[in-house]
């Protein structure tokens, strides 16, 4: 065998290992070292609610540490301080009431409170759609793309007379409604709104 075909056959052995072991790792998940995935980062502003999972760090304390769900109630419980309100709060205004609590049991206690998971933003769909039930709100979402999400009216459905049932700050219900067909031919596209966290799409 010449030098040339001597090399050019450990070239393609070479390569044929490499996308043995690329496979392999695509098949296993990401190395040990690859980056995680990133996670979204709620907006400073974000009002933590129930189902939420938050990550409470003590810097140095991992006794006082804890990863925990938001209940119905908007409280959670943590070693020694018991029940915390966080529903209606900021991460950051959350920090300051556990570290404020935290003060009986620690000299000077470094708190971090991390949103793990978002899970309070929801809305629902229900009726004649393909897929009804709730929806996780984690981005500008309008009654057009959730009834997509939804995998669509069901067959038959005229979509003309469905409605948009919104709960106000005083604790009244709503009702706005929405016209399938003339939104997806074009006309009185402001029917088509921005969903808020909470917001029900009954489709007849």
């Amino acid at each position: 065998m010449t030098r040339k075909a001597l090399a050019f056959v450990l070239l393609t052995s070479m390569i044929a290992a490499a996308e043995a072991v690329g496979q392999a790792q695509n098949a296993h998940g990401p190395s040990p070292g690859a980056a995680p995935a990133a996670v979204p980062v709620p907006a400073p502003n974000y009002l933590i609610g129930p189902d939420d999972v938050l990550s409470i760090v003590f810097w140095r304390d991992k006794d006082m540490s804890a990863e925990v769900v938001v209940r119905p109630d908007g409280k959670i419980s943590l070693p020694l301080m018991n029940d915390v309100q966080a529903g209606g709060l900021t991460p950051a205004e959350l920090r300051d009431a556990i570290g404020g609590i935290a003060r009986r049991y620690l000299e000077d206690p470094s708190v971090t409170v991390v949103v793990k998971e978002i899970k309070s933003r929801k809305v629902f769909i229900t009726g004649m759609v393909e897929k009804p039930g709730p929806y996780p709100l984690n981005g500008p979402t309008t009654v057009m793309q959730l009834i997509s999400l939804a995998g669509g009216l069901k067959e038959f459905t005229d979509g003309k007379k469905i409605l948009i049932m919104r709960v106000g700050k005083n604790g009244r219900q709503t009702a706005y409604p929405f016209n399938y067909r003339q939104v997806i031919s074009g006309k009185n596209l402001e029917q088509n709104v921005e969903l808020q966290p909470g917001d029900t799409v009954v489709v007849p």
